[in-house]
């Protein structure tokens, strides 16, 4: 297929990210929604990487039949977290020889039962993972990005040096999700200061759930806006008004990120069609040609 890097090179680009199905029910649920979110037309799916390798073999499957069967660009999430650096050499080398050329490159979580020291020749940080990227292949290698800061981080200028370091030696940054347009525009700006003018494509999170997004903001450091907050709490038993104040915020940060120039969007859809299908329609972005 292709490199996104050219992809973002040729003008904004919509893209998303699912995750490989757990079980028959998740199964049927991702073949639902990668019907209606292909019909978009994404420049590029990126398919998610369990903590710890725990979806390897799921996730390198649907990578692979996204790009041979689906016919569209395909991002595998790779961790180094928990792993040696064989096994990791491995796993980019069998993307290599299946023909996927984009990897997003995360540290990543170590599996919740893990404990004591990790394997010797682990790799460390992302910057690593980058860096064995480039040595396995010829690959197109993003880093993720947190305009709040990550929630390990000892603050937010520390987090940031580090982003730098990972985009001087990464070709894009995907962000964690985020609900202020500031926070978004503060990051890039605090980059461009610094001599990083790499693209940092905005994830955005449709609020569909109230609960599970509030655990999701807790586990990625992103802090909910008291405005938000109170007008999810305001029909928290109302499913459907939930998902509808969703749908316009996530509309209104679109609407506002593209006015801005961004080199693209990138919706967490949680492997659910209709709130991105919704706002898209709302926003009038049209996906890739």
């Amino acid at each position: 297929m292709a490199r996104i890097d050219s992809l973002l090179a040729a003008g904004q680009c919509l893209s998303i990210e699912m995750w490989p199905p757990r079980n028959e029910a998740s199964e049927a649920r991702l073949e639902r929604a990668l019907v209606e979110l292909s019909a978009l037309r994404p420049a590029f799916i990126s398919i998610t990487y369990g903590a710890g390798g725990s979806t390897r073999e799921r996730t390198h499957e649907l990578v692979v039949r996204l790009e041979q069967e689906v016919g569209v660009t395909a991002m595998a999430h790779l961790t180094c977290a928990a792993h040696a650096r064989e096994e990791l050499e491995l796993i980019l080398a069998r993307y290599a020889e299946a023909g996927i050329e984009n990897i997003l490159a995360l540290r990543g979580d170590r599996p919740l039962a893990a404990e004591g020291p990790l394997e010797d020749g682990e790799l460390k940080n992302a910057v690593e993972l980058v860096e064995l990227a480039r040595e396995t292949g010829s690959f197109c290698v993003a880093v993720a990005a947190h305009p709040q800061g990550h929630p390990e981080a000892s603050d937010r200028e520390s987090d940031r040096r580090r982003l730098a370091e990972k985009l001087r030696v990464a070709d894009f940054a995907i962000t964690q999700f985020f609900f202020r347009l500031e926070d978004y525009l503060d990051l890039v700006e605090w980059l461009a200061a610094h001599g990083v003018d790499k693209p940092v494509i905005p994830g955005i999170m449709p609020i569909t759930n109230a609960r599970t997004v509030r655990r999701m903001a807790e586990l990625s450091g992103c802090a909910l806006p008291q405005a938000i907050v109170d007008r999810v709490d305001a029909v928290a038993d109302r499913p459907s008004d939930v998902r509808k104040i969703g749908v316009e915020l996530a509309t209104e940060l679109c609407q506002k990120l593209l006015a801005e120039g961004v080199p693209g969007l990138h919706i967490y859809t949680m492997n659910e069609a209709a709130a991105t299908t919704e706002i898209l329609a709302h926003v009038g972005f049209a996906g890739h040609a």
